[in-house]
């Protein structure tokens, strides 16, 4: 199998020589996982309204979700209500409860007009839920797609709910969904001295897991405040494959339009670090760079299974002549990004990827041992 390394390899070399790397990217094509068919798959969602799960008769329940809780093509407080269950609010993540804002967009608490819940906004100031926000919960059912990176910020508000119904002694049951990136473990492992909301864990880029498997992480490690745990439950799927690729229903954010932005997106979201766009503002977003006036086209590359640090290494090496626009931005995003500031240094250094690729030893191959606790799935061959 071909990597992401090789692929976008050529996407840097195109800047030079676009026809030899055109001819180089249509032999990717068997590198991508194949994919299974929504009908073949049962999400959490559909399992817990199957199951026997204590969620009827009373408890007053909080939906941590947004335009990706879907049941079926029924959002899933439509769907909890129908059935009876005592919804009394939504907590909705980064991009708000339909999905609609752009990253970083301010998030403010609203009403829903379909059912004339309150929505409170985990984004911004409020990332996590505060007692008085909790006291008429019982239960908290969280409901999010994830997309299997380190710093799509889902995971973080997944920590926060977790951490505030640990300290107000209240069950949440994590709804598990596919991970479209969940058939590889790649990427430096976040030195917790850049912990932020991009990037909370000890966990590489792309960690391997999903939703359901990473919050039994987050309990099992401990990683809440003062090493409390949450009286969690996982809803599991069935018919999950993880060396399959499911095609999410609806885009997960604005900016991951369609599953080949969402399977560049590990390797392409490192340069909203750096003075080169990744094609926020056009019909293209993580799908295209733009350098000055200069486009690079990533739609005709297939993806493989491994971060690339080619096009950061061939772009810096191009543009850092430049001393009044730095590659790398000044406030230091890259660095939170990566989750280290070695990656930064080593670019700028000169090394080369598999100089990188070894620094990154032997935290990434214990982590890969780590994880194997928290597996609901069989494993894939690393």
């Amino acid at each position: 199998m071909r990597s992401l390394i090789h692929i976008l390899f050529c996407v840097a070399t195109l800047m030079l020589f676009p026809i030899a790397c055109q001819a180089q990217s249509r032999s990717d094509q068997a590198s991508v996982p194949s994919p299974i068919a929504a009908e073949t798959l049962k999400t959490g969602a559909e399992v817990l309204l199957d199951g026997d799960y204590p969620i009827y008769g009373g408890p007053r329940c909080a939906v941590v979700g947004n335009h990706t809780s879907l049941v079926g093509n029924t959002h899933l407080v439509d769907t909890l209500l129908a059935r009876g269950v005592n919804v009394t609010k939504i907590f909705c993540p980064e991009h708000g409860f339909r999905g609609k804002a752009e990253a970083g967009a301010t998030i403010k608490n609203s009403t829903d007009t379909r059912t004339g819940l309150p929505i409170i906004s985990l984004y911004g100031k409020n990332k996590k839920p505060t007692p008085e926000q909790m006291a008429d919960v019982d239960c908290v059912i969280f409901d999010l797609q994830d997309v299997g990176c380190r710093f799509y910020t889902y995971i973080s508000t997944l920590h926060y709910v977790m951490e505030a119904c640990a300290e107000q002694g209240i069950p949440c049951i994590v709804l598990d969904r596919p991970n479209p990136n969940g058939h590889y473990v790649d990427g430096p492992v976040l030195d917790t001295a850049l912990r932020s909301f991009v990037g909370m864990h000890p966990v590489p880029v792309v960690y391997g897991l999903t939703i359901g498997e990473y919050a039994q992480m987050i309990n099992g490690e401990q990683w809440l405040k003062g090493g409390i745990k949450c009286q969690l439950t996982v809803v599991p799927m069935q018919g999950y494959r993880r060396d399959s690729v499911y095609i999410l229903p609806v885009p997960p954010s604005p900016n991951l339009r369609n599953a080949h932005a969402i399977a560049l997106y590990p390797s392409v979201c490192l340069f909203e670090g750096t003075n080169v766009s990744v094609g926020r503002g056009t019909p293209w977003p993580f799908e295209v760079f733009t350098i000055g006036i200069d486009t690079i086209d990533l739609r005709q590359y297939s993806v493989g299974n491994t971060i690339d640090l080619q096009p950061l290494l061939q772009t810096y090496r191009h543009h850092c002549s430049n001393p009044q626009k730095p590659f790398f931005l000044k406030n230091n995003f890259f660095d939170k990004l990566a989750g280290t500031t070695a990656l930064r240094r080593q670019i700028e250094q000169g090394l080369s990827e598999p100089e990188i690729r070894a620094t990154w030893e032997p935290a990434l191959s214990n982590y890969k041992q780590l994880r194997k606790k928290y597996l609901l799935y069989p494993d894939i061959e690393q």
